[in-house]
């Protein structure tokens, strides 16, 4: 049923009061019985830990659908009581704020709180292996006693949660949003950004600020490596209008080594916090939004950048820029005949350069998808079979490489570089075959020896049941000369 519904229930006799009927208010036998219901309210009830150790009977559903996880900061307010109802513990009027992978009080608060919605009251009856167990909590100044192996009833309240997002996955970059931004699109990559913010140490020591006391905010272009990494990386999450605290380890701080700032010294390996604020973010367009021109533009810039990181060595960012430079001329479609060709160039040079990124970095897969695309269009390009067989003699697909080698030498026979390549190839495939070998002849002398020791066993077998038959036959004989000799 739903709320506000009202049913018409008609019961048998069997599941009503049966062949005696009832006494008091007269049901007479065998009597047919129809109940008229409303489903005025119900309280939703969840087993939180799955055996019933922590029980949470919701109270008043919250106002937000999210829920907070083991990263976010919570603010939380609760009273905790045995089963006599007397309190044992409560939070301030206000509440109390702390992460949940920190946990508070004991370990069914952080389990419940994961289960509840922005707002949520509810009575948790939690067993004491999720309570204080056999320990219990001594009483001491303002602090209540708990016997060991107590049941708690705790009425929960989850006030807001602050959301921590684990911006590099590693754990080592945190934001944690104080405010929400607008609703547009975070900043993302390449973005021009306008940002205040405070800088401090672990210990509260402010050693740079932005935007704030009369400082001038800071503007710059994410992914440009014109800040810290972290700084950088958080920031192309960050909408318009959004508060953020961020946490920074070194490691996307400042490193290993003291570095001199505005306000005060960071010293090596520190890990910095600092409380930002978006005040403006311009991304950059999007394909659809520029003209043919502005695109082969976009795409000549994209490329150029990604030339630049190359040879410094940043292949990582340098893939980025060869990525953005081929979405940029990506639909045949829109072009025009004079400007088709400069567009395909351009598409096809990014995938050959990402392709060479991809080399560097360890992504034989991600270099092979990209040369293929340039063979689906170029079936002849030289560069694309060459980065292809490179990548498929680092992934063992021997033939592969072969079929593409083969193909790069008939269109241009004197390459130098795919000889020389045709050459290692060739040694790979000659260690390969002596490997292949030495596990066929490992193979089959281990299914020759088995089957000789088979053989034997066998052979030991058939003596044993031999000599078993022989002995049957001896006694058997005995019997025989026994039972002669007590008959004569």
């Amino acid at each position: 049923m739903k709320k506000g519904e009202i049913a018409l229930f008609t019961s048998s006799a069997e599941l009503g009061n049966g062949v005696g009927g009832r006494g008091g208010v007269v049901v007479p036998p065998n009597s047919v019985l129809q109940f008229e219901v409303e489903l005025i309210s119900w309280i939703t009830v969840v087993d939180v830990s799955k055996d019933g150790g922590i029980i949470k009977k919701i109270i008043e559903k919250g106002q937000i659908d999210s829920r907070p996880s083991n990263l976010d900061e919570v603010l939380v307010k609760y009273r905790v009581a045995l089963g006599d109802g007397s309190i044992v513990a409560q939070s301030p009027e206000e509440g109390t704020e702390f992460y949940v992978k920190d946990g508070h009080l004991c370990p069914a608060l952080p389990k419940a709180i994961m289960t509840m919605k922005s707002g949520e009251k509810a009575r948790l009856i939690v067993q004491p292996q999720y309570t204080l167990g056999e320990k219990g909590r001594d009483a001491g100044n303002w602090i209540h006693s708990i016997p060991p192996n107590s049941l708690l009833h705790v009425y929960i309240e989850l006030v807001s949660f602050k959301p921590v997002i684990d911006v590099t996955g590693d754990g080592k970059v945190l934001k944690k949003i104080v405010k929400e931004g607008d609703c547009n699109p975070s900043a993302d990559e390449g973005a021009t950004v306008t940002i205040s913010y405070m800088a401090m140490l672990e210990d509260g020591t402010v050693f740079e600020k932005k935007g704030i006391d009369g400082e001038q905010p800071l503007e710059f272009v994410t992914d440009e490596e014109q800040v810290i990494a972290g700084l950088d990386r958080a920031a192309a999450t960050m909408r318009k209008g959004e508060r953020a605290v961020l946490t920074i380890d070194p490691d996307y701080g400042f490193g290993s080594v003291e570095v001199r700032r505005e306000l005060a010294v960071v010293p090596p390996c520190s890990k910095v916090i600092y409380e930002v604020e978006m005040l403006d973010c311009k991304r950059e367009k999007v394909p659809w939004e520029l003209s043919n021109h502005e695109k082969i533009e976009a795409a000549e810039r994209k490329k150029e950048e990604g030339n630049l990181l190359f040879k410094s060595g940043k292949y990582q960012r340098a893939a980025k820029k060869y990525d953005k430079a081929a979405d940029y001329v990506s639909e045949d479609m829109s072009f025009e005949k004079d400007e088709l060709k400069l567009a395909k160039a351009l598409r096809v040079s990014s995938w050959l350069n990402g392709a060479a990124c991809s080399l560097k970095l360890g992504d034989f897969q991600g270099a092979i998808n990209l040369c293929s695309k340039v063979l689906d269009v170029e079936f002849h390009n030289v560069k694309a079979l060459y980065r292809r067989a490179q990548a498929y003699m680092e992934t063992a697909d021997l033939d592969l490489a072969e079929l593409d080698i083969k193909n790069a030498l008939e269109a241009d026979p004197q390459n130098r570089e795919v000889n020389l390549m045709q050459k290692n190839l060739k040694q790979l495939q000659v260690e390969s075959n002596k490997r292949d070998a030495m596990l066929y002849t490992n193979m089959f002398s281990r299914m020759t020896k088995d089957s000789s020791t088979a053989t034997k066993k066998l052979k030991i077998e058939k003596a044993d049941n031999e000599n078993e038959k022989k002995e049957e036959m001896v006694a058997m004989e005995a019997e025989k000369v026994a039972g002669s000799s007590m008959n004569s």
